[in-house]
């Protein structure tokens, strides 16, 4: 059968290309997932692949062509030619019933070269938001799918010890810190408040499973196999799982990504935990050292000091989460000091001593200065997560990493290696589960061929502490250094009735437009419901909204959302409340 291989999508506003070189001529033996054609934009280099296994018949365009998304290059003969590539032979001469004839030939085989047959249409190596996101919508799309995982449940880091439980417990201590120090005001006097952690806990442990469940029969409704062990990938077409051999047509990397270590602090998940640890604790400490000031460390830090923790955060640079908005994590820093955290930024720490009574923690001024100690009865380490590409078999697949540890990949989630694909934690961008959901669909429709996409400009991220912080698009500081020209509006939630009513009026929206065109840029929030406003800021940044377009959209009174639009108003000066 002849298939036609057409120039891809080429993202976002991409809509030709030059045909650079070509790969493969009339009458060569093409693997499926083989490159054939390189096209070259002002952008990207790209690598146009064989969607299946077979010879080249004919090109289309010669070298130099200026050709569009969707033209055809070339003519693919599918089917008996294809015996024609000599190391394909052997396997598809093996008799259909051969016991291991995966076993037995996949040694011959390089680690470009795919099996003439294989177990599924697509693996997955990860089972975390990306992973089984994009066993998932392939499933729906009709692929036969696998997915390996090596935990003892489904859902990854994130489901399991990462943002579900974490959103566990910030609710519960928010409800505690509540009860203790905020109903009274409502009204409410209630005597004789006690902390039950074990119960805590324990619900804690009940949302994780009924996730994980979840997860589990999304599984079993789509038809995907969950291939229990460690996966490791050999080359195109080929991985092991617990050392048995799998084959398939594609395979995406979804490994996710592990706490980062620090010399000179060992962690032990007891006094000094990592997140996991900080999950776990069955008492309260009464001091809690946490090492770094991003997002992992201020949510857990607060959950444990709304529940009596004295706590201390250490942060090397001199302000709190990197890449907000400076405007927003000066509020942010300001609010949390108020509630009782104490912030040592500007520090680091050289050395952590594990005592009979805790932890003694030897913290320096970064720029260099005399040092001192601070004791702890636990601390948490959070300065960040590095990719979980180790012990994978990716360097002796030929598979390219970059100098952090992260999987190289084209714009198409492709590596080097024909075949092989990864999404989310492992490679470049945010470290957030909904990025590597948004990637895990993407690479799924690709292969496909769907247009697959993903706007890197409208990937939201939120911190869960109190209050919210949310944001979306660039900050000022990053359009500065860009040369754009753009305003801003603001409005404070102090302003806004409904947060007045529910006495929660720390904070402010804030919309940036650019100031020839009005089109959204960024927004950042810091308030009460902030995750949840920030949606309708991504979806005017993903359809190219203006400010204008939000200051006119009716929003219910009174709400919350009513911010976003008197914030978007204030973009050209009308906000109507202020």
């Amino acid at each position: 059968m002849a298939i036609e291989i057409k120039v891809p999508a080429l993202g976002e506003s991409v809509t030709s290309a030059t045909v650079g070189k070509w790969l493969k001529q009339p009458g060569d033996a093409v693997a499926v997932d083989e490159p054939v054609v390189e096209l070259e934009t002002d952008k990207v280099s790209v690598e146009v692949p064989a969607s299946a296994a077979g010879v080249l018949e004919s090109q289309a365009v010669k070298e130099g062509d200026e050709v569009e998304v969707g033209a055809v290059l070339a003519i693919l003969a599918e089917g008996a030619k294809a015996a024609a590539k000599p190391v394909a032979s052997k396997p598809a001469e093996a008799p259909k019933k051969e016991a291991t004839p995966a076993a037995e030939k996949k040694p011959a085989l390089a680690a470009t070269e795919a099996p003439a047959e294989t177990d599924y249409d697509l693996v997955v190596i990860g089972a975390g938001p990306g992973g089984y996101v994009c066993a998932i919508r392939a499933a729906q799309l009709g692929f036969k799918v696998a997915c390996v995982e090596k935990r003892a449940t489904l859902g990854g880091t994130c489901l399991n010890v990462g943002c579900i439980p974490s959103k566990a417990l910030l609710q519960s201590s928010e409800n505690y810190h509540a009860a203790a120090h905020d109903f009274a005001t409502h009204g409410i006097d209630i005597a004789g408040i006690k902390l039950n952690l074990a119960q805590m806990q324990k619900r804690k442990a009940g949302i994780v499973e009924a996730n994980v469940k979840g997860v589990e029969y999304l599984f079993k409704k789509n038809g995907i196999t969950w291939l229990k062990g460690l996966g490791k990938v050999e080359g195109t077409g080929r991985l092991t799982v617990d050392g048995k051999p799998v084959t398939a047509k594609h395979i995406v990397i979804a490994a996710g990504s592990d706490s980062a270590g620090l010399k000179g602090v060992d962690v032990d998940e007891k006094v000094i935990v990592t997140s996991t640890g900080a999950l776990e604790l069955s008492a309260v400490p009464k001091k809690l050292v946490v090492i770094g000031g991003g997002v992992i460390g201020l949510e857990l830090g607060s959950v444990w000091h709304r529940l009596g923790a004295d706590v201390t955060v250490v942060e090397f640079l001199d302000r709190l989460v990197p890449g907000t908005d400076n405007e927003v994590e000066a509020a942010f820093r300001k609010i949390l000091t108020k509630q009782g955290l104490t912030m040592k930024l500007g520090h680091k720490v050289t050395k952590a001593e594990k005592t009979g009574k805790g932890v003694t923690l030897t913290v320096e001024p970064s720029q260099g200065g005399a040092a001192e100690t601070l004791e702890a009865d636990v601390v948490l380490l959070a300065i960040g997560r590095t990719a979980a590409s180790k012990n994978m078999g990716l360097e002796e697949a030929g598979i390219a990493l970059d100098n952090r540890g992260r999987i190289e990949v084209d714009e198409h989630f492709a590596t080097n290696v024909p075949g092989v694909y990864a999404i989310g934690d492992v490679i470049r961008g945010p470290m957030l589960a909904h990025k590597a959901e948004e990637e895990g669909v993407a690479i799924a429709e690709i292969l496909a061929g769907q247009a697959g996409h993903v706007n890197y400009d409208a990937i939201p991220g939120v911190i869960y502490t109190w209050p919210e912080v949310a944001t979306v698009g660039f900050t000022e500081e990053q359009l500065k250094e860009k040369g754009v020209e753009y305003k801003v509006g603001k409005f404070p939630f102090m302003a806004n009735g409904r947060a007045r009513a529910v006495g929660m009026t720390d904070g402010f929206v804030k919309v940036i437009a650019d100031a020839k065109t009005d089109r959204v840029l960024g927004t950042h929030i810091i308030g009460p419901g902030a995750g949840e406003l920030i949606a309708e800021c991504t979806m005017a940044i993903e359809f190219g909204a203006s400010s204008e377009d939000i200051g006119r959209v009716c929003h219910a009174h009174p709400t919350l959302s009513e911010a976003v639009k008197e914030a978007a108003l204030g973009v050209s000066g009308h906000s109507l409340n202020i």
